[in-house]
């Protein structure tokens, strides 16, 4: 019997759907809680050929939630371990992990091979930087993050508004599942729903996911959803940008102590605390480049600045993903 004959008996999917999901190429950044439910999903459905990037290796404490690894894989590379368990799932399909960080260039070289790219990274520097990429492409990106008890998943760019038409401004929060910590099920259920919106974007059902977003809320088990397809695109965006990207040209600003990062991210990059951003002398014409960890710190002390510095700003962060 073929494999997939109980999706095929839909009348959404059939011959034609199933052809389509063979022939389908998705790129997946993160192999983290989110990749979780959602490789195995893809993989279990046919998806052609799938590509997972992720630095990390799996530790005892991802192991709550990112139930595609087991203890023995504790200190394997991430992208690796999830490939194989995809590869397990499906032979028929093409699997390949690939253990490295997004950056500005690899996004482009990876994203103008695939038809799809889901976001399960976990990183404000990773979901802007890919969608970004995505819009610049015309790609349709599935993005998701969850924290705590609750969290959204959303599809932009392909068609609809991007990351930033929906979420403009610098997130609030500083937190991170790292810090403030996040239950198995509820990244189960994003990536799941992650899921879904990439094969509903695959087989070209309707409506289409992109330009929508559902929030899930766990404490109530509770659920909300709208459109955002008016949602127009930010005049101004703050780029992120690889150390690498940087010249002698720039204005570098690190913003980290030396506590945190004895080693500024390049070394021509003056230290500046936040709070110290006005003793930055103007300089027309110059790019002004804004480092920290994740990214944040750097996009709100560009919200601030923005009016002072005509240049160029862009952003670097240490980790995107």
């Amino acid at each position: 019997m073929n494999r997939y004959a109980r999706q095929m008996i839909l009348p959404e999917v059939g011959q034609g759907g199933q052809d389509r999901l063979a022939a389908a190429r998705v790129l997946v950044v993160g192999a983290g809680g989110l990749a979780a439910p959602l490789l195995p999903l893809l993989a279990g459905a046919g998806v052609g050929a799938i590509t997972i990037m992720d630095p990390d290796t799996v530790e005892l404490t991802n192991l709550h939630r990112q139930t595609l690894f087991t203890e023995s894989d504790c200190g394997r590379p991430k992208a690796e371990v999830a490939a194989e368990r995809c590869r397990a799932i499906n032979s028929e399909g093409v699997h390949h992990g690939t253990n490295r960080s997004i950056t500005p260039e690899n996004v482009v070289q990876n994203g103008q091979k695939v038809d799809l790219i889901l976001d399960c990274a976990d990183s404000y520097a990773a979901s802007y930087l890919l969608s970004d990429a995505c819009l610049a492409l015309g790609k349709p990106l599935i993005t998701a993050s969850a924290l705590g008890m609750s969290g959204y998943v959303a599809g932009v760019c392909g068609g609809a508004p991007s990351l930033r038409a929906l979420f403009p401004d610098a997130p609030d929060g500083t937190a991170t599942c790292a810090t403030a910590g996040v239950l198995g099920p509820v990244v189960g259920i994003l990536g799941s729903m992650q899921a879904q919106m990439a094969l509903s974007v695959l087989l070209g059902l309707s409506p289409s996911p992109l330009g929508q977003l559902v929030q899930f809320d766990a404490a109530t088990l509770r659920s909300t959803s709208f459109r955002f397809d008016e949602a127009h695109e930010p005049q101004r965006v703050f780029s992120f940008v690889s150390p690498s990207d940087l010249t002698g040209e720039d204005t570098i600003i690190e913003l980290r102590d030396t506590v945190e990062a004895p080693v500024p991210l390049h070394p021509k990059a003056q230290r500046l605390a936040p709070a110290d951003l006005t003793k930055i002398e103007t300089n027309r014409g110059k790019r002004l480049a804004l480092c920290c960890a994740t990214g944040l710190r750097a996009w709100r002390a560009a919200e601030e600045i923005s009016t002072r510095w005509p240049g160029e700003i862009v952003l670097v962060a240490a980790r995107t993903s």
